[in-house]
């Protein structure tokens, strides 16, 4: 278990629970949660018991967005020179699957780090939005170029431009979630996908996660090649062998991550 002030972190079979625990204000993300957040994050990618990811808040905010109180007062020179963005960065680095199990608000920054995970898993009263534009500033964590992405520029910009929330069904329609399930059960859902995930084997997992974001970052041929070079890099793993021994011997398979 590896806690801090402001995260706290369970693991059971493979699967690592991370909560981020500032309820008093709605999970709201100032820069050492943040910074707390991306350690564990980069701790727990290291960790050989844990193959997958769920990142969680409470029961009314994943994340309500950036602390205000921390900005309000700042120039310009002091918000480039404290270069915060640099610690979201490095939440990208993670090479296992994070899926963000999403309850209530994820608004702002809150938005932007459920985006920055993988796949999303959202309770019925989870809510969206980057109301960025409504305090005369823009998204700066990702939202602007994950949103576009995600549900495409002209469905990115009605919500960046007028800082409209969105619904967990809506947010199911525009493609920004995986699925949309009863609140209560959110967090189960999450931690039985990541465990479905985590009986995969452990180096193709992380090397079509790494496939797929090349994919949002380079052109066809350039993500092809990648792809092809990874899928001969598996068979010189015991997985690989492993795996397909199993499926020739019509039993599960075990897979040890080599």
């Amino acid at each position: 278990m590896g806690d801090s002030k402001y995260i706290h972190t369970e693991k059971t079979d493979w699967v690592a629970l991370v909560r981020i625990v500032r309820h008093e204000i709605l999970n709201a993300l100032n820069l050492e949660l943040v910074s707390e957040l991306a350690e564990e994050l980069l701790r727990l990618d290291g960790e050989n018991d844990v193959r997958c990811i769920v990142l969680t808040g409470g029961q009314k905010a994943f994340a309500a967005g950036a602390d205000i109180s921390e900005m309000a007062g700042s120039t310009a020179i002091e918000m480039k020179m404290r270069n915060q963005f640099r610690v979201w960065d490095s939440i990208r680095l993670v090479r296992k699957p994070i899926i963000a199990a999403v309850n209530g608000f994820a608004l702002g920054g809150g938005c932007e780090l459920a985006m920055t995970c993988d796949m999303i898993v959202a309770g019925e009263d989870a809510k969206f939005g980057q109301p960025e534009v409504k305090l005369g500033v823009m998204p700066g964590a990702g939202g602007t170029q994950r949103l576009t992405r995600l549900i495409g520029k002209p469905r990115a910009l009605e919500l960046l431009l007028t800082g409209r929330r969105i619904s967990a069904d809506e947010a199911y329609r525009l493609g920004l979630v995986n699925r949309v399930v009863p609140s209560e059960d959110c967090v189960n859902e999450a931690v039985m996908l990541a465990s479905e995930i985590a009986k995969q084997a452990p180096c193709a997992v992380q090397l079509i996660k790494e496939a797929a974001n090349k994919a949002l970052d380079a052109d066809l041929q350039t993500g092809m090649e990648f792809e092809r070079n990874a899928f001969y890099l598996l068979f010189a793993t015991e997985d690989k062998s492993e795996g397909m021994r199993a499926f020739l011997e019509k039993r599960k398979p075990s897979f040890h991550g080599k």
